[in-house]
């Protein structure tokens, strides 16, 4: 599922800023610099999204960016963050006699041994 919500960027006395989202409670995060407060607005809504869909918790609805109110020190920025079902499913799969028995032997997890290579086989393409 795609997400897009405002986040507002407060910026600290020190220059690091901290992220909230107005409509999503308890969704916070900081950023050293505006490019690492950028990513980790970013991935502090994937998280808390996809945690709700976990639970199966209604999402609420995005309010306009400029129905937000800021203070000094505080802009407005629209987060993206796009969420994927981990959901285990099952699968036939076939391989030869000789694998299967040496992956018993050296007790290996087929399953892991699937998700990691097409994980690295879908980040390459």
């Amino acid at each position: 599922m795609e997400y897009i919500y405002p986040a507002v960027f407060h910026t600290n006395e020190d220059g690091s800023f901290t992220i909230t989202f107005p409509d999503l409670p308890g969704c916070v995060s900081e950023g050293k610099s505006l490019g690492n407060a950028l990513h980790m607005a970013q991935d502090a809504l994937k998280q808390y999204m996809a945690c709700m869909e976990e639970l199966g918790e209604s999402i609420p609805a995005a309010t306009r960016a400029d129905k937000i109110a800021v203070g000094a020190g505080e802009y407005i920025s629209l987060t993206r963050a796009e969420t994927r079902d981990v959901r285990a499913v099952r699968r036939t799969v076939s391989i030869p006699q000789w694998m299967d028995e040496q992956a018993i032997q050296g007790g290996l997890s087929l399953s892991r041994i699937l998700q990691d290579a097409l994980s690295e086989r879908f980040t390459r393409a």
